[in-house]
């Protein structure tokens, strides 16, 4: 009897799982290239280099800035950008339009990034949302994480600003360095730091990053820069050229091509703008609300750093003027006779004390022979170096014209003329002359434009020397007139610049030629150098408190 033995039932298999397309499958392998590790724009850049060395036909990588979408990268042959399905994307978290095609929102908590899109030269098949979604997760922790490294980084770049900006007080120096930190932090090809010149309405240039030794000045009314200088708000642009605000006539002189600028104000203490930090072209793509950010965050110190380095640079220029000043203080001191000639007959005493450093007031004395003195007080027009300058002028060329003009009229129309051929009408002064015959006891005068010198009489009289002319230097040909008086013993002339006679108190009144003949008057007793010291202590107690203060010259010529 045989056996059959007992058919068993066939084991079902388990079926195949689908095959993940190739370049899934290199997407996992991929994963291991997205660490954190370099800069932000490398990482990014990374991203979507990756999917397309796994094999995927293309990728593109959105960024969300200022709660607006823009392309960060690309790479292989992505699809065209449709900014309104990647907003969609963005909100509702994935989507596709086909089955080449898949995007995904990258989220993290609260946090928004952007958005990641791949396409594929085949269909990605069911796994690809699982597998893409986890080179996305992984895309975003990379992209945050080095976001977060950024972060700490820009933290850590303020505080080294902060104490790189410290470190000199040279302007020259301290803008090169804002340079360096602005660019190196924002990616710019360039940048230049403008200073504000208010008076002028202009900024300038300084030092430009990569512009050598070009200098650019520019008034409030042209350029970005100047517009910000103005209005004291930043710019960020993308494309300069479609700004009418941008001057491309700059580009064109220096060989450049602007595209990306991002400008901001810098204010001091007291939020007036200072400067302006310009910068251009920045490599990946346009400046972002991070570098906005950083340089915002800086502006204080680098405020405070070109305020200390301003004052400082005019504090070495003040320190530098007052050394010579005080040179030229001394120079001028020599210029002028440091007492008056004796002159057998005459009392005679002058005090000249200046306002500033040096002054624009100038007395002499010149001795024609021993029987006749050429004296003259002149004041030129203005105060300081420039009013000093013309003053030694006058001095060569009125004793030049001594020793060959022996007209009076002849010696000031010459002074006239040679002033104005220097000075060309910029500087005018005003002069009294005055030629004393010491035999005949006569005083021959030309009063061109100067303070009406008073002659108090022994008997109480008062006669004020009036004629001469208009000031000297301004038109080229002016006639002067010849005066004469004739003094007697005790009779006292008094000759003065307007220092004196325009003296103010604190009412605004001034001192005034009245006030000072019958104060002479009441000290004619006294010896001429006495008298000066009177009218100067007299004329000090009057303007204490006035606003007014000019150079001061008091002549005094007693009869004896």
């Amino acid at each position: 009897m045989s056996v059959k033995a007992k058919a068993t039932p066939a084991r079902r298999r388990a079926p195949r799982p689908a095959a993940v397309p190739a370049p899934l499958d290199g997407l996992r392998e991929a994963l291991r290239a997205l660490e954190p590790v370099g800069d932000l724009a490398g990482l990014s850049l990374r991203v979507v280099q990756v999917a397309t060395q796994a094999g995927l036909l293309g990728a593109r990588l959105w960024r969300l800035s200022d709660e607006e979408l823009i392309v960060w990268e690309e790479a292989g042959r992505p699809g065209q950008a449709n900014l309104e399905f990647a907003r969609q994307v963005l909100e509702q978290g994935a989507q596709s339009t086909g089955p080449h095609h898949w995007a995904c929102a990258l989220i993290g908590g609260n946090e928004r990034l952007g958005v990641l899109e791949v396409w594929g030269t085949e269909e990605l098949g069911p796994q690809a949302p699982q597998v893409m979604e986890l080179y996305a997760r992984f895309a975003r922790l990379a992209l945050a994480h080095r976001e977060q490294s950024r972060t700490i980084e820009e933290l850590s770049s303020i505080v080294q600003a902060s104490m790189v900006l410290n470190s000199t007080l040279d302007l020259g120096e301290l803008i090169n360095i804002i340079l360096q930190l602005a660019t190196r932090q924002t990616q710019a090809e360039r940048g230049t730091v403008f200073l504000v010149d208010n008076e002028r309405e202009e900024i300038w240039s300084l030092l430009g990053l990569g512009l050598e030794q070009h200098e650019i000045r520019l008034p409030f009314s042209r350029g970005i820069a100047g517009w910000v200088a103005k209005h004291g708000e930043k710019v960020n642009l993308r494309d300069v050229y479609e700004d009418p605000r941008f001057e491309p006539e700059v580009d064109r002189r220096l060989g450049f091509r602007t595209r990306s600028v991002l400008c901001l104000p810098i204010r001091n203490a007291r939020s007036e703008v200072i400067g302006v930090l310009q910068l251009l072209n920045r490599r990946h793509g346009p400046f972002t609300s991070s570098d906005e950010g950083f340089l915002e965050a800086i502006s204080d110190h680098v405020a405070l750093a070109l305020e200390n380095a301003r004052l400082h640079r005019e504090a070495l220029t003040k320190e530098k003027m007052e050394r010579d000043l005080a040179l030229a203080r001394g120079i001028q001191r020599h210029l002028l006779p440091e007492k008056p000639p004796e002159l057998e007959g005459f009392d005679i005493a002058v005090s000249h004390r200046a306002s500033q450093m040096v002054g624009g007031d100038y007395y002499d004395f010149i001795l024609l022979n021993p029987e006749t003195l050429l004296f003259v007080i002149a004041d030129v027009e203005g105060k300081g170096v420039a009013s000093a300058l013309v003053m030694s002028n006058l001095q060569a060329t009125l004793r030049a014209l001594t020793l060959h003009v022996h007209s009076l009229e002849r010696i000031v129309g010459s002074v006239n003329d040679m002033i104005l051929a220097d000075t060309r009408a910029q500087k005018y002064m005003s002069m009294f002359v005055g030629l004393l015959d010491q035999r005949h006891r006569v005083l021959h005068y030309i009063n061109a434009g100067h303070v009406q010198p008073p002659v108090i009489r022994s008997n109480g009289e008062t006669l004020y020397l009036t004629e001469g002319g208009m000031v000297v230097g301004l038109f080229p040909g002016v006639p002067f007139e010849r005066g004469f008086v004739k003094l007697q013993s005790g009779d006292i002339v008094v000759s003065c610049t307007d220092g004196i006679t325009e003296a103010m108190n604190a009412r605004e009144d001034e001192y005034g030629n009245e006030r000072l003949a019958e104060f002479v008057r009441s000290v004619s007793s006294e010896p001429a150098e006495k008298i000066v010291a009177a009218v100067l202590d007299d004329v000090d107690r009057f303007s204490r408190g006035g606003a007014h203060e000019d150079d001061r010259i008091i002549f005094i010529l007693k009869v004896l």
